[in-house]
């Protein structure tokens, strides 16, 4: 018995491989960029709320003070939206990614006086990041509820990453 389940197993590596599995063993596979985009973009989204409060508290400059703010009441709606397209298309609900979490700590530990210009440096980086996630899940998601919701936010994102390239630039970050 336990040598038929291995030889099914086996099988069914070898059919996926040569691209004969059936769809229904191939349906996982074709939803990981859907599952890696909720992933990432709600990870993201935690994060920018954690950062945008940071900013709130460590920034010297009041137009990055007030990115900050604009950050924490954008993303709190985001990540209420994808909170609920997970839960829609049985993902699980997204947290902080430990790479986002050190992100965190590395700007937590900058000084006030650096602040700013590392903060701001670091959100033109990561808006073009989520651009370029939206774009992809806009495109090629198979998840049509996620799908549906990336193309709705795109021009949301895209505007978060003119404001980010601007604010950056207007406190002399090179971008």
């Amino acid at each position: 018995m336990v040598r038929n389940r291995v030889s099914a197993v086996a099988g069914l590596f070898l059919s996926a491989a040569l691209g004969l599995a059936p769809a229904a063993a191939q349906q996982p596979q074709s939803l990981a960029s859907d599952s890696l985009f909720i992933t990432r973009a709600g990870s993201a989204g935690l994060l920018q709320v954690k950062l945008g409060k940071l900013a709130e508290k460590k920034g010297t400059n009041p137009s990055v003070v007030e990115f900050g703010k604009r950050m924490v009441t954008q993303y709190s709606k985001v990540n209420e939206e994808l909170k609920s397209a997970a839960r829609e298309a049985a993902f699980p609900v997204p947290t902080l990614r430990r790479e986002d979490q050190q992100i965190f700590d590395r700007l937590n530990r900058t000084s006030r006086s650096s602040f700013d210009k590392a903060y701001m440096a670091r959100m033109v980086e990561q808006q073009g990041e989520e651009v370029r996630l939206f774009q992809e899940e806009s495109a090629e998601g198979r998840v049509q509820s996620l799908k549906q919701l990336a193309t709705r936010m795109l021009p949301e994102v895209e505007q978060r990453l003119s404001l980010a390239t601007r604010t950056a630039g207007s406190i002399g970050v090179n971008v």
